[in-house]
């Protein structure tokens, strides 16, 4: 007999998923007909597959070694993870309890892999739980830590992650519905205007991994059958300084398409700094041959949560920073 206990990380999930994680390659009608002959119990007790496990459940395997070997998950690997923290290095965690997890992604660092050998901040967090003693291969079995949101290699700053299955859900319901507020620093070319609302319709070229933005004016021109091809975007900013070369601008994303707030500066001719996509090259290469920038200077700066149930308390109507940063300081100053 083989008994598994629920951890925090599992907790919240059906039963039958469960299952499914810790007997990898059991087929369907294995684990329903094992859980009908009570082979398969959670807590001591007959159960169809539908139950929604909690912390502390206890769920026991009464199969044979051979049986359970043959069906379960390899045991995963870890050193993998453990050697993606070393490479990437420590980063500044702005906050972390048992279900969430917020870090300032350095520009440079993709949030997650574009290709199966590439490093990113999923890894990284990986190996981070593992190194703090919160997180083990057997976890790793039924449940993987992730990041919530994505941000753009080049764009540095706060980035949410799940680690637990009940954190990983609620982020991301909180994502879905925006009520989770996101606000960017920027800097940008000249003096946009003090603040402005921004509303478009956006098409993804994916092919080139760049995005077009029409004007509600454009769009609404375009034939009926054309227009599916694009979404509504908009965005709100705020300039908070400026030097005349140079402004520092506050955006918050009402909604989160890729490239959504560079291409909307950019055409408004207020393009970001550094931006190779949309932004403005002789302008950019001055900035690159004083500064050395080379990549766009965006930073995710603020989330503000809105008012949440336990266990998420201590995050409920919360406003996290994560400090811009030093270049955009200097170059402000500097000109």
């Amino acid at each position: 007999m083989r008994q598994f206990t629920v951890s925090e990380q599992e907790s919240g999930q059906r039963l039958d998923r469960l299952l499914h994680k810790i007997l990898k390659h059991a087929p369907d009608s294995f684990l329903y007909k094992m859980l009908r002959k009570k082979n398969i119990t959670l807590n001591g007790k007959k159960a169809d597959g539908r139950e929604q496990v909690s912390c502390g459940d206890s769920i026991a395997f009464f199969l044979s070694d051979e049986t359970f070997e043959k069906f379960a998950a390899d045991t995963s690997e870890t050193a993998a993870y453990e050697e993606a923290y070393r490479r990437i290095g420590s980063l500044e965690v702005l906050y972390e309890d048992k279900e969430v997890l917020l870090v300032n992604k350095p520009a440079g660092i993709l949030s997650q892999k574009a290709a199966p050998e590439d490093l990113s901040l999923n890894e990284w967090l990986i190996g981070y739980l593992l190194k703090e003693g919160r997180i083990d291969g057997k976890t790793l079995r039924t449940f993987r830590p992730s990041v919530c949101n994505r941000l753009d290699r080049n764009t540095s700053g706060l980035v949410i992650c799940g680690t637990s299955l009940a954190g990983s859900r609620l982020m991301s319901r909180l994502l879905q519905e925006r009520s989770l507020h996101k606000y960017y620093r920027l800097l940008v070319k000249g003096s946009p205007a003090q603040s402005g609302g921004l509303k478009g319709w956006l098409q993804k070229d994916v092919s080139r991994n760049q995005v077009r933005i029409l004007t509600p004016e454009q769009y609404n021109s375009l034939p009926p059958s054309e227009r599916d091809a694009y979404a509504a975007v908009e965005t709100r900013y705020r300039t908070l300084e400026g030097n005349g070369k140079v402004s520092l601008v506050e955006a918050e994303l009402i909604t989160g398409k890729t490239h959504q707030i560079r291409a909307h500066l950019s055409g408004t001719g207020h393009p970001l700094l550094g931006d190779a996509k949309y932004g403005d090259e002789s302008w950019n290469r001055y900035y690159r041959d004083r500064y050395g920038v080379r990549h766009q200077l965006l930073h995710a700066y603020r989330l503000e949560f809105p008012r949440l149930e336990p266990p998420f308390t201590p995050l409920s109507g919360q406003s996290i920073l994560c400090d811009m940063p030093p270049l955009y300081e200097t170059i402000l100053r500097e000109g």
